[in-house]
């Protein structure tokens, strides 16, 4: 009997129809960017994303960031988050991710070629999580990089730039 493969597979593992619009995503991504906002200090970090699938309509996501310091040297991590996109017909988007510290959120969006403009439809938090009331993503090729950028509404303060990176595909 042959094992089951990764949800990660994206070799032998046919990828579903309804991802057509998102195939350009599949992958690993590593890069840096920077993060910043009103309550923190602006700093620099790197961070891994992987798009996978498992032959489902939906994506399987995954980020992690950590920061960097003056010379490029990895420091100490930051945020993880995972989830799901779903693309619908027309374009339309829906994407749900879990964050490590305690935040849920639920994006509705728009796919235009390799381009992705999102915003939360629900954010959802646990007691100690911090308070985030929404977001904006936007996500897209530049060249065969991937930009993208995050705009927060958190702990009081209106919905601003928060972070944004710029990611090249790894084998």
């Amino acid at each position: 009997m042959n094992p089951e493969p990764s949800e990660y597979d994206t070799e032998s593992v046919p990828t579903h129809p309804s991802l057509a619009p998102l195939r350009f995503l599949i992958g690993r991504w590593e890069g840096a960017g920077v993060v910043g906002y009103p309550t923190i200090e602006s700093a620099q970090f790197g961070q891994e994303i992987s798009f996978g699938h498992n032959g489902k309509p939906y994506l399987i996501y995954s980020s992690r960031t950590w920061l960097l310091d003056d010379e490029g040297r990895i420091g100490r991590p930051l945020a993880v988050e995972s989830g799901f996109w779903r693309p619908q017909e027309d374009g339309a988007l829906e994407v749900v991710l879990a964050h490590a510290s305690g935040i849920t959120e639920v994006y509705v969006g728009q796919i235009t070629g390799t381009k992705i403009e999102m915003a939360t439809d629900a954010v959802v938090r646990t007691a100690t999580a911090m308070e985030v009331t929404a977001g904006k993503r936007l996500y897209g090729l530049i060249g065969t990089d991937l930009g993208w950028a995050f705009d927060m509404a958190a702990v009081g303060q209106p919905l601003q730039a928060h972070v944004s990176a710029q990611l090249k595909r790894t084998a």
